[in-house]
């Protein structure tokens, strides 16, 4: 079959460009041919076999940086101009993924994320028009909806916050829903009486991942670091609900100057650098100049250097030199750095970020130290103390969420649950 995927954005580190990745991986090793539609190839490559760029389906076009400023951060007073826009662009969009569906034969569509969060509102409504006016089955492969960002997609025009509820997400006859956690399910069923499958977020156990070598033994020294320096790794983005703070003041309490904290993620998602200038702050009120840094430059997500003998590291190197890994996060759609750490089996400190850690995670048998409400209470850091101190409990707990992890977030599991879907689809 003819697999079309339609996205925003490929490549790089964001959670849906990542999972994209996996699903055309596993999606090939089922015998599938497939097809990728997308507005940007970030730090990769682009077949022209198998891949097609729409540049207009960029979330950093014109036409969608226009509408979305216009819909909800500076709007006009009189909206009929963005309506205007909007159906114009869309129709741009909506003729050429239809082109491209003509001339690659797509017998399934997958959606990623763009028929759930309004974030591109002209792609959106363009994949809504040809989903329901071509009949063919699709997946939504939705990872997070407009009502679990607040009022980042609430609009003080009545016809834009009509707009998106008519579109996101897409409720089309012919298409399925491909949720990432248990609280999407219930929701989807509570507000529109729709079915969805849970597929989690997965890792390739078969792979090595997160294992020390020749590359990376001279990580500790690239970073200003000894060799019998204690590593915590925060390996995110440096955006506000990844609770970074609550690690810095981690390493403040454990009053161990070997104890270092490396952030391997940059803050080009943190608006005007807000959060970013907070993390330092605490950093220079804590005096833990020392024992922080931000590391983002020795860091690309596959190790990609950029030339002129610059040094970079890839995210398995991070882990694999990793005593532990740091998550605080107080939201997160599934956790993808959860799972990176338990396939590197690296030990992890976790904050319960509700309502999907412990119903989609934490409930399988994980062994974590495991905070509430980013709190670092006595206990929480002695526990933490004596993973970090003692190796053979490290391993122990590693490669006991190893075998959990292998159990139910690797490629096995996304196999049978991407038959299951598209069995449905074929089946509406």
């Amino acid at each position: 079959m003819n697999v079309g995927i339609i996205i925003g954005r490929i490549g790089g580190v964001d959670g849906v460009a990542l999972e994209c990745e996996k699903w055309i991986e596993v999606l090939r090793s089922m015998g599938h041919s497939t097809y990728v539609l997308s507005g940007q190839f970030q730090e990769r490559t682009m077949d022209p076999s198998t891949e097609t760029l729409v540049p207009e389906m960029s979330f950093f076009s014109p036409e969608s940086f226009w509408s979305q400023k216009k819909a909800f951060f500076y709007p006009e007073t009189d909206p009929q101009e963005l309506i205007d826009h909007l159906n114009l662009y869309s129709k741009v969009i909506y003729k050429k993924i239809l082109n491209w569906i003509s001339e690659r034969k797509i017998d399934l569509i997958i959606s990623e994320n763009a028929s759930a969060l309004p974030s591109h509102l002209e792609m959106g409504l363009a994949i809504s028009k040809v989903v329901n006016r071509s009949g063919i089955p699709t997946i939504t492969h939705d990872h997070d909806f407009a009502w679990e960002r607040g009022d980042r997609y609430v609009s003080p025009h009545k016809e834009i916050n009509d707009f998106v509820a008519e579109v996101f997400p897409l409720r089309a006859a012919n298409s399925v829903h491909a949720v990432i956690n248990t609280h999407a399910r219930n929701t989807l069923m509570e507000r529109f009486h729709r079915d969805a499958v849970n597929v989690p977020n997965v890792m390739d156990f078969s792979k090595p991942f997160g294992e020390r070598n020749s590359r990376n033994e001279e990580l500790e020294r690239h970073l200003g670091f000894k060799k019998d320096d204690l590593l915590l790794f925060q390996i995110t983005r440096i955006v506000r609900r990844k609770g970074i703070g609550t690690a810095i003041r981690l390493v403040h309490e454990l009053d161990d100057k070997k104890i270092k904290l490396v952030i391997t993620g940059n803050y080009a998602d943190d608006a005007g650098s807000a959060y970013y200038n907070e993390l330092v702050n605490l950093i220079h009120e804590l005096k833990a100049g020392d024992q922080v840094t931000f590391a983002h430059h020795l860091f690309h997500n596959k190790g990609l250097s950029g030339g002129n003998g610059e040094v970079r590291f890839s995210l398995s190197d991070a882990y694999a030199r990793a005593t532990a890994c740091t998550y605080f996060s107080t939201y997160e759609g599934f956790g993808n750095a959860f799972v990176e750490a338990v396939l590197a089996r690296r030990p992890i400190f976790v904050n319960n970020y509700e309502p999907v850690y412990v119903a989609d995670i934490g409930s399988k048998g994980f062994k974590t130290v495991m905070i509430e409400h980013g709190i670092l209470t006595e206990e929480a850091v002695r526990d933490m103390a004596s993973v970090i101190y003692d190796p053979s409990l490290g391993r122990e707990i590693a490669e006991h969420n190893f075998a959990l992890g292998k159990m139910h977030f690797s490629y096995d599991t996304l196999r049978e649950k991407l038959d299951e879907l598209i069995g449905k689809a074929k089946g509406l």
